[in-house]
């Protein structure tokens, strides 16, 4: 160690470690500690040193706020606390919060209908990504929900699109069904099937009648082409 770091010790003790005769019936350390190291103890005594909260403006403004002084929208002020313990409190408040919540929707959630995709083999070491995110959307006019989504591999050129009715009781027709793009952009029928084929990058809804979709190229070349297209859901 230099002289200096030695002094920067030395300055730090005297600053820190006096001795507090005030504390002497306390129980521990009959000094005073690091200010900012007291916050971060996990514990649940009150600290050595508590704030000086003397002309703080948030405790001025409670204090002299009739509505807002014992409001249960506040969270308490612990100044005797350190920061473990308050995160301890808060914790505990959300946790209470979202119980209730939880319950409640978790008992009124059950299964509508379930829909087979695909089937893999159970003996695959790593069972493939197949199933790309879904985009959801609900048509509050007709009451439909529905669900785009792409399925990767074998059928890149399609979007999936499924459609139930809000009212689990209700059925509509066509409930899940496909479209595929493949060469359907081809000038002309002579052009080969092959040179002109497109694949799904995303697909969103736009509005209740219609989903925008971004197509590219299958083929492997270079500056493969990309569409950006606005289909009709009819």
């Amino acid at each position: 160690m230099t002289q200096k770091d030695i002094t920067f010790v030395a300055d730090f003790l005297t600053e820190h470690f006096n001795e507090a005769p005030e504390l002497y019936n306390r129980k521990g350390k009959y000094f005073n500690v690091e200010r900012v190291g007291q916050y971060l103890k996990d514990e649940d005594d009150d600290l050595v040193s508590p704030p000086n909260t003397e002309g703080n403006q948030w405790f001025n403004f409670l204090k002299d706020s009739t509505h807002l002084k014992e409001s249960p929208l506040l969270f308490p002020y612990y100044p005797e606390k350190s920061l473990h313990f308050v995160k301890r409190q808060m914790e505990g408040v959300i946790d209470q919060c979202l119980q209730k919540p939880a319950d409640v929707i978790g008992k009124s959630v059950h299964q509508a209908v379930c829909i087979s995709l695909y089937k893999i083999s159970h003996s695959e070491d790593s069972t493939p990504q197949l199933f790309k995110l879904p985009f959801l959307w609900n048509d509050k006019t007709s009451n439909l929900h529905y669900v785009l989504f792409t399925m990767l591999e074998n059928s890149i050129s399609k979007i999936h699109i499924l459609r139930r009715h809000t009212d689990t009781s209700r059925s509509v027709s066509n409930g899940i069904l496909a479209v595929e793009f493949g060469n359907f952009l081809n000038n002309s029928i002579n052009e080969s099937s092959d040179s002109r084929c497109y694949s799904c990058l995303d697909a969103h809804f736009y509005d209740d009648e219609t989903v925008t979709v971004v197509l590219k190229e299958s083929v492997q070349q270079e500056g493969k082409e990309r569409v950006l297209a606005q289909l009709p859901l009819s």
